[in-house]
């Protein structure tokens, strides 16, 4: 069987990987899921207290942590629930409505 990037009027049948086979593990890493996103959040550094409570429950791994300090937000990834504004004691994290 081929390996093929994307499906073209060229392609056989037979060049196709099969449905329902999984042939490796799923990861949001090689995908740009932050494109889905409606709202964006917006970092505050002057606010932030790197207190760290929004990175582990962001459920996108989308707020890098990097010697012990958070970082601007992985956009590429987020996809904007609002969870880390939601639990930011300092109001370091602010949603903006509609923007990507």
């Amino acid at each position: 069987m081929s390996s093929i990037d994307f499906i073209t009027d060229t392609i056989g049948w037979r060049d196709i990987t099969p449905g329902g086979e999984i042939y490796e593990g799923g990861t949001s890493a090689a995908i740009r899921t932050g494109d889905w996103r409606t709202d964006t959040p917006e970092f505050i550094a002057d606010k932030c207290k790197q207190c760290l409570l929004c990175t582990p429950v962001c459920p996108d791994c989308a707020i890098p942590v990097k010697d012990g300090k958070r970082g601007e937000f992985d956009l590429d990834h987020c996809k904007g629930c609002g969870i880390c504004a939601k639990v930011c004691p300092f109001g370091a994290i602010e949603m903006k409505r509609g923007e990507k």
